[in-house]
């Protein structure tokens, strides 16, 4: 745009053509000069028409016009004319050739201009394009920055709404969670259920209303549920409240049922102790006859040698039970195919592998144990082994399992029991629980303790006439093989064991049993097994050390249930009975006579028993 302003001059061709012009005016003048010899009449010195010559630079001769004629005057008029007019045509030749010169330059000067302007408009047009590249690269940006941003806010939306349907679809799993707990604890409010409860019927009535109205505000909130809706945390709140108030509800019943069960079981107990007072004092008076008889009968013949009628008739009849048991499950024990076979072979497990894992670990432990020993005595499928077994597999499948689980049971007081008095007690409380559900295999416990211990019925088998002597030590309890026979040391200390497993089973009871009733076995039968062996003659070696184990695990409980009449007869074992047994007893044999002695007078001493090592605890039973 700065050339545009500038002033219109010649370029520098311009000169070339007007020194041409020049030259060429001078050599006409100087033509016309030399051929005329003066100067034609009217020009002067000053005409442009005479001037230097353009070969020597001499000035033209004025000629006088007076010597001139006439004709030459017109000649040279004629010829000046010519000249003029040639003069003229060159000066208008050469005016239009500078017309025509100038008006290429011009022509140029607009060429260039407009090249100039049309490299201005090009640069302007790429500078408004580059200005529109950069507006819309600018406007792209913008634009792809607006749809990140709308990207980033849907999958901001997208996670919101993610995560809504996740608190929604847990607060919905949280609300079927508080209606099933509550629909179960509305269940404990109603009186069809509520037959054993002590509380009264308009107590129960009011727990119920409530229960169902509470019942009702739940199922309101998950109604809406049902159309497509996850419950609101003002739906969670109402619930949870209604749950609380249904565990409040159900607590308040609880204690109240509780109140009126401890006073019902407070009346119980003072009735019970009335009865138990009233039947105390009944059996101290026949204790005391019986012992004074028995005292008399001493002095006048001596002691017995041998049990009861009574006691010995109750011990056949246990044997013959036990004997018809084997026979009825014969063909199961004596199985003629392999079928058979195998399942003998694992009731026989399911109903012994359980009783050998009896251990005082745990109170859960006992209880799991207990209960697949039920569930195989009722008739329901147990894994053992990996394998499911059921004693309805047979028709004589459960006759066998009682028989097994019987003797399995008298083993363990045997092994396990003789080598770790603490024992007695785990296994002790499973046989009672077994024994109180299941009467027909506490029958054959019994059975089986009698046959391998009769010391514990009481009873000192006498030798027939004919009788093997071996054949006799083996219904002694003795062990007999092609070995010979156990040594004495052995033979006590199995004994020791069953008599210890005996004496807890009588004063355990299964603590998760009914409770509805005497025990199947209970504290009676201790009282009436030490009554009965100070009846009788004492042995040398067996009669003291069954009698220490046996006051040492039940002389506690025997102390706590017949109080004095327990002292009154430990007092006559001390002074009447125990010099008969220092009397049988040899030199080698006093370790079971100094064990009986130090307990009979530390007991006698204190007045007190103390509770035997391994008893289970309270403690115990919630590990």
């Amino acid at each position: 745009m700065a050339g545009c302003k500038e002033a219109v001059t010649l370029s520098s061709h311009s000169s070339i053509i007007l020194e041409r012009l020049s030259s060429l005016s001078l050599d006409k003048s100087c033509f016309l000069g030399s051929s005329s010899g003066h100067s034609s009449p009217g020009l002067s010195e000053e005409s442009p028409a005479f001037g230097l010559c353009a070969g020597n630079n001499t000035p033209l001769t004025a000629l006088p016009l007076k010597k001139a004629s006439q004709k030459e005057k017109l000649l040279l008029w004629q010829r000046q004319e010519m000249q003029e007019k040639q003069l003229a045509a060159v000066a208008s030749a050469e005016s239009e050739q500078l017309k025509r010169f100038e008006e290429l330059m011009e022509l140029k000067q607009r060429q260039e201009c407009q090249v100039i302007r049309d490299m201005m408009d090009r640069e302007t047009k790429e500078s408004i394009g580059r200005q529109e590249k950069l507006k819309e690269e600018q406007r792209q940006r913008i634009l792809n920055l607006r749809v990140r941003e709308l990207e980033q806010q849907r999958q901001r939306e997208a996670e919101l709404e993610k995560q809504r349907q996740v608190e929604g679809r847990e607060r919905l799993r949280n609300l079927n969670t508080i209606q099933e707990e509550i629909l179960q604890l509305n269940q404990l409010l109603e009186p069809s259920i509520q037959t054993t409860s002590s509380l009264p019927p308009a107590s129960l009535s009011s727990f119920s209303t409530r229960g169902n109205q509470l019942c009702s505000q739940v199922s309101e909130v998950v109604r809406k549920t049902a159309e497509g809706e996850f419950p609101s945390m003002e739906d969670m709140t109402a619930a949870e409240r209604a749950l609380h108030e249904m565990r409040t509800l159900i607590r308040l019943m609880q204690e109240e049922a509780a109140k009126v069960q401890e006073k019902k079981k407070k009346d119980q107990e003072e009735e019970e102790a009335r009865r138990k007072q009233a039947e105390l004092q009944a059996l101290q008076e026949a204790q005391k006859k019986a012992a004074q008889s028995a005292k008399e009968k001493a002095q006048r013949k001596g002691l017995q040698n041998s049990a009861e009628d009574s006691t010995l008739k109750w011990l056949k009849e246990l044997q013959d039970s036990a004997a018809q048991c084997t026979q009825s499950f014969e063909q199961l024990n004596s199985p003629k195919d392999a079928q058979t076979k195998k399942l003998k072979l694992e009731l026989q497990k399911a109903a012994t592998i359980p009783v050998s894992q009896i251990a005082s670990k745990s109170g859960s432990q006992l209880r799991e144990i207990f209960d697949k020993i039920d569930k195989l005595l009722s008739g329901r499928a147990v894994v053992s082994g990996g394998k499911s077994v059921s004693t309805s597999q047979h028709p004589q499948g459960l006759d066998f399992v009682c028989y097994k689980l019987a003797e399995k049971f008298v083993k363990q007081g045997e092994e396990e029991v003789a080598s770790h008095h603490e024992a007695a007690f785990p296994i002790a409380v499973v046989a009672s629980g077994v024994w109180e559900l299941h009467p027909r295999v506490g029958e054959l416990i019994l059975a089986h303790l009698h046959k391998k211990c009769p010391y514990a019925v009481p009873h000192y088998p006498p030798m027939k006439d004919g009788t093997p002597v071996e054949e006799y030590q083996r219904i002694l309890g003795y062990r007999v093989d092609d070995a010979g026979v156990e040594g004495q040391d052995s033979f006590l200390k199995r004994m020791s064991g069953m008599i210890r497993l005996y004496a807890a089973i009588i004063q355990l009871r299964w603590p998760y049993g009914s409770k509805q009733g005497p025990p199947p076995h209970g504290l009676n039968h201790g009282w009436r097994w030490l009554a009965q062996m100070l009846n009788m003659e004492p042995l040398a070696d067996i009669t003291a050390t069954l009698l220490f184990d046996f006051l040492e695990v039940c002389g506690n409980a025997l102390m706590k249930q017949y109080q004095g009449q327990f002292w009154k007869l430990l007092l006559l074992l001390k002074e009447e009975y125990f010099p008969r047994i220092e009397a049988v007893t040899s030199s080698g044999q006093m370790g079971s006579v100094i064990r009986l002695k130090l307990f009979l007078e530390t007991s006698l001493q204190s007045r007190q028993i103390s509770p035997p090592k391994g008893q289970l605890t309270s403690s115990f039973w919630r590990s």
